[in-house]
């Protein structure tokens, strides 16, 4: 097996400036988990926060986005940057797991997330929440979220909650849970890409 320490870094930065946000981050695949992030949506910032802890993944995140007119942009962008950033990160692929999945409870709520680092976007996302809005976050925007990430990420994502009442305990189970599948995922195997095809 490959430790991943003896490769290079598996760092990347992206940013991604418009007119509604402007964003930078700095990720690594094999940090420790210590992030410093901040977007302007509080809860956002603590789900991100929470992954990069439970992955492993090191997570450096600034935004600045245009929420006074309300969070849809910020959220939509910061998936779109955490996925690119992953992507690049990641460069060919050679070794990695490929597939994670994790099954996840917090209290009342169980969630469960399956991930394809295959090149391929596609995102299955059932969950229901109660609650609007949680500190910022419009919890409409969690699903959107996750599609954005799988987009840039070229991944597919099928995250599911399968019990819950708690709005927060439910989206922050689906985190976690996607932090676990990505931990998987990312892990450096062995020296061989995991596709028929050679390439992934």
């Amino acid at each position: 097996m490959t430790d991943s320490t003896s490769m290079h870094p598996r760092i990347a930065s992206h940013s991604r400036k418009t007119a509604e946000t402007d964003i930078s981050a700095t990720i690594n695949l094999d940090g420790s988990g210590a992030s410093s992030i901040e977007t302007g949506v509080v809860f956002l910032d603590h789900m991100l926060t929470s992954f990069s802890r439970h992955s492993g993944i090191d997570v450096q995140m600034r935004c600045s986005g245009d929420l006074e007119v309300d969070d849809h942009h910020t959220v939509e962008d910061v998936a779109l940057v955490l996925g690119k950033a992953i992507v690049e990160a990641l460069g060919d692929k050679k070794g990695i797991g490929r597939y994670g999945w994790a099954i996840i409870p917090m209290d009342e709520a169980l969630a469960q997330c399956s991930i394809d680092l295959g090149g391929r976007s596609y995102c299955v996302f059932r969950a229901e929440f109660q609650r609007p809005v949680i500190q910022g976050l419009s919890t409409e925007m969690v699903e959107h979220f996750f599609v954005s990430l799988s987009r840039t990420m070229n991944a597919n994502l099928h995250l599911s909650v399968l019990e819950g009442r708690n709005t927060h305990h439910m989206i922050e189970a689906l985190f976690k849970s996607l932090a676990y599948a990505m931990k998987q995922a990312v892990k450096i195997e062995g020296a061989e890409i995991k596709s028929t095809k050679g390439l992934i």
